[in-house]
């Protein structure tokens, strides 16, 4: 919460716009779930540095658009909830569709995190850079350093939709179809392919070259695409 209110602390400049547009991205992006509730409009004022009657209007502005109940004497819950609908849509994917959809996104995401992406993002990624290779003959380990080096390059673009569709495919990454395929594709030689990959792109974001940032995404999906294929048989 933090991080994001530091990104965004122009907000408090413009008034209750700006604290409401960051708690919705709290709530949209999942660091606050469905029925948690927020803190104290006194808390809040203190961690945006604006009164408290800007917090107040925040809040039920937030209500009003459905994201938040306000109880009397008890405070502001979150009331979002995913699109059941959109949520069935993809944990009914199949990996090779989710490969697919990820075409469409995770290039242009590298884009975006040259743009946006700050060195406190550099610095995790490149820590989990250290824990893919580290672990390299280990896939579980490595499965979970990579999935989050994947939601970490989304997180960088401070996008809350891409932020929030790549931790849906996140979320279904583990679910048992998922677990079987990666136990069919994660040899040594692929885990190695893809942290000289996951490399190569973090290079370029670093560098701020876009483009070939988003080619070697391409040429990674790629990769996993035609393993997770042959692994399957189709």
């Amino acid at each position: 919460m933090d991080q994001i209110i530091q990104k965004l602390e122009i907000f408090s400049k413009i008034g209750s716009p700006g604290v409401a547009s960051i708690i919705r991205k709290l709530i949209v992006t999942g660091e606050y779930q469905k029925k948690d509730k927020l803190p104290a409009e006194r808390l809040l004022a203190e961690k945006f540095n604006v009164s408290r009657g800007t917090i107040r209007t925040a809040l039920e502005t937030l209500a009003r658009e459905g994201y938040l109940d306000i109880l009397a004497g008890s405070g502001a819950y979150v009331k979002f909830d995913q699109p059941n609908a959109v949520i069935s849509q993809v944990e009914n994917a199949s990996p090779l569709e989710l490969i697919d959809a990820r075409f469409a996104l995770e290039p242009h995401i590298c884009r975006l995190s040259v743009m946006h992406g700050r060195k406190s993002h550099f610095d995790e990624l490149d820590e989990l850079l250290e824990s893919m290779e580290t672990n390299s003959k280990d896939p579980i380990v490595f499965a979970k350093a990579d999935t989050a080096f994947h939601k970490t390059l989304a997180l960088s673009t401070g996008n809350s939709l891409l932020i929030w569709v790549i931790g849906q495919i996140n979320g279904v990454r583990k679910q048992e179809q998922w677990t079987r395929a990666r136990q069919l594709t994660l040899n040594p030689v692929i885990i190695s392919t893809y942290n000289k990959q996951h490399r190569l792109i973090l290079g370029y974001i670093k560098k701020r070259e876009p483009e070939q940032a988003s080619l070697v995404m391409k040429e990674h999906l790629e990769t996993a695409r035609l393993s997770l294929t042959r692994a399957v048989g189709t």
